[in-house]
């Protein structure tokens, strides 16, 4: 293997909200048809249409990019997974009893840190990655108590240890809970990556999550021989930054050998899309219940999911972004 009309709504506030129990679900505004939301770009200035059959502006194609490479995010795109990590994150807190000093009454603060649906759906949507959610977490409601760290951690390397700790303990949980067989891609993923490499695109995977995780979900839920075809693969492992930050797909431009301009990404949330516009690419938004509200003006097409996509439709959505002078 190498390498590896819209509507825009104020984003919520975080806050602390550990013991939220409400479930999200997708509004009522979204439409059914999947190929409702098309938007044609001057990097990124918005041109509206109706269907990829009939656009109110036809622009020049002259300059435009050909899709040469597919690159998908994994968490929430391949599988829906915001879930599954939120019960491995509340598991590794209940396993150390992690308790912070913010919890709003002496009983609450005898109980495990517990991150609720809601406010679980805005961390993911603002931070990306787990140490860095972690580090915020905790900064902003004050370091734990756990049973690796009787005291609050006040020296960095100490806090460093009592992160990577939480997060390595996560990862495992998370992995037995995808090796449960009861996860399933979602749909329309397989389809298109096999259309992308039968028709000799390059195709990509970057998430970031942690290396071994991902693959551990792309073995089980794509299959190891897609897997092992895949042209790059890179994990949050494998930059110094994570998304929002651009290095994961500037990344892999370079490991595939093909322009920024000419990678079509597959995005699910606000920060990959920031991501991937920021290395120049253009993206697609498949988006899920915990990231349907969230502004998507910078895509170049918003779908519910990916099963009534093509091959095609992408490299004419591709073909009508007409790059930034």
């Amino acid at each position: 293997m190498a390498c590896s009309s819209m509507i825009t709504l104020s984003r919520p506030t975080l806050s602390p909200s550990p013991s939220s129990s409400s479930s999200s679900t997708a509004p009522s505004f979204l439409p059914p048809n999947p190929l409702c939301h098309v938007t044609t770009l001057r990097r990124f200035r918005t041109v509206r249409s109706k269907s990829l059959g009939s656009t109110k502006k036809q622009l020049s194609v002259s300059a435009s990019a050909s899709l040469q490479a597919l690159v998908f995010d994994c968490d929430g795109v391949i599988l829906e997974s915001e879930h599954l990590h939120r019960q491995a994150y509340n598991d590794a807190f209940a396993h150390f009893n992690v308790r912070c000093p913010s919890s709003s009454s002496s009983d609450e603060s005898q109980q495990p840190l517990n991150w609720g649906i809601d406010f679980y759906d805005q961390l993911q949507n603002r931070i990306g990655g787990g140490k860095p959610k972690m580090r915020w977490y905790f900064g902003e409601h004050g370091w734990p108590i756990s049973t690796i760290f009787e005291k609050p951690p006040e020296a960095d390397e100490d806090r460093v240890k009592l992160i990577d700790t939480l997060q390595d303990w996560k990862t495992e949980r998370y992995k037995e809970i995808i090796k449960s067989g009861t996860v399933e891609p979602r749909p329309g993923v397989l389809r298109l990556m096999d259309e992308a490499k039968a028709a000799g695109k390059k195709l990509a995977v970057c998430s970031a999550a942690t290396k071994s995780s991902v693959i551990l979900c792309l073995e089980n839920l794509i299959g190891i021989e897609r897997f092992q075809s895949l042209d790059c693969f890179l994990a949050g492992d494998d930059v110094k930054e994570k998304k929002p930050d651009p290095s994961i797909y500037l990344t892999a431009s370079n490991r595939l050998g093909v322009s920024p301009r000419d990678c079509l990404v597959v995005e699910d949330s606000v920060i990959g899309l920031q991501a991937a516009t920021r290395a120049g690419m253009s993206c697609v938004i498949t988006y899920t219940s915990s990231t349907a509200e969230q502004d998507f003006k910078d895509a170049i097409a918003i779908y519910p999911d990916l099963s009534n996509l093509r091959l095609k439709d992408l490299e004419l959505l591709l073909q009508k972004v007409v790059p930034a002078s």
